[in-house]
C-alpha cells in the first residue's frame, strides 16, 4: 500500500512510522499518558489521523508542533519519514530556546567518584549530625 492509498491512520500507528517512537506500544503510551495531543486535544492511541491535522508530541522537556504532511502504516527510513510530518516554525524556536536554555544551566547534581567515605569523613560527618542535634 501506498501513503497515497491511505485516508487515514491510527495516531500511534502514524507517530510509530514518523519515527517519533522506537515502538508502537510506546507511542500508544505516550498518547494514553497525555504526551500527545491532536488539533490541541487529548485523544486515544487509535483515533484517525488526516493530513492536515496538527499533532504536538512531548518527548523529554521538548514539545514537538507538527503538521500531517503524508500517511503512512509502515516504518520507513528516517527520510522518508520527515516527509510525513512539517514541524511549526514557532515550535522550532521554542524548542531551539529551550535547548539554550538547558545548555546554560547549571548540572543539577555532580556526583564526585570519590568512593567509601573515610575515616576521617566518618568523624566529620559525625560530628555535623551531633552539632544539628544540639541546636
Amino acid at each position: 500500500m501506498n501513503s497515497s492509498e491511505h485516508t487515514k491512520v491510527r495516531l500511534d500507528k502514524w507517530l510509530w512510522a514518523a519515527r517519533f517512537f522506537k515502538t508502537r506500544s510506546l507511542a500508544a503510551d505516550a498518547v494514553e499518558g497525555g504526551k500527545v495531543e491532536l488539533n490541541g486535544e487529548r485523544v486515544k492511541r487509535a483515533k484517525n489521523v488526516q493530513l492536515g491535522d496538527e499533532v504536538s508530541v512531548r518527548l523529554g522537556p521538548y514539545e514537538h508542533v507538527v503538521l500531517v504532511r503524508g500517511l503512512s502504516e509502515r516504518r520507513g527510513p528516517a527520510s522518508v519519514a520527515q516527509t510525513l510530518y512539517e514541524e511549526t516554525a514557532d515550535s522550532v524556536a521554542a524548542r531551539e530556546r529551550l535547548a539554550a536554555q538547558l545548555k546554560m544551566a547549571p548540572a543539577a547534581f555532580v556526583y564526585e567518584e570519590r568512593g567509601r567515605p573515610t575515616k576521617k569523613d566518618r568523624r566529620e560527618l559525625t560530628r555535623f549530625i551531633d552539632e544539628q542535634r544540639e541546636r
